[in-house]
């Protein structure tokens, strides 16, 4: 129910640009983000933004990444810059419901990000 593209393979400085689209199925979306796995570490949060355009950064992401959604709250993208090689991952898209009280998470299926010289 997530859609999550633009992961690849980019040299150290480099920049990738990933996209996610949240299909119709997904209601009342409050916040939408993107975490990140690396071999042999838990899941991370990278960025995310709330519908009222609020951003939140991991430390190590800030200045060189940038999240941003559409007004809908059905898709967001995460533009990387000055990749670093501690950047590779696996990048998973999550959205975030609320409704009648009650929280839950939708996550895509991962994007592999390389970042080797």
């Amino acid at each position: 129910q997530l859609q999550a593209s633009g992961g690849g393979s980019v040299q150290p400085g480099g920049s990738l640009r990933l996209s996610c689209t949240a299909s119709e199925r997904i209601s009342s979306i409050i916040t939408m983000g993107w975490y990140r796995q690396a071999p042999g570490k838990q899941r991370e949060l990278v960025a995310a933004i709330t519908r009222g355009g609020s951003t939140d950064y991991a430390d190590s992401v800030k200045g060189r990444f940038t999240i941003s959604g559409n007004n809908a709250m059905n898709m967001v993208y995460l533009q990387m810059n000055s990749l670093k090689p501690e950047d590779t991952a696996v990048y998973y898209c999550n959205a975030r419901t609320y409704w009648i009280g009650s929280y839950q998470n939708y996550w895509g299926q991962g994007t592999q990000v390389t970042v080797s010289s």
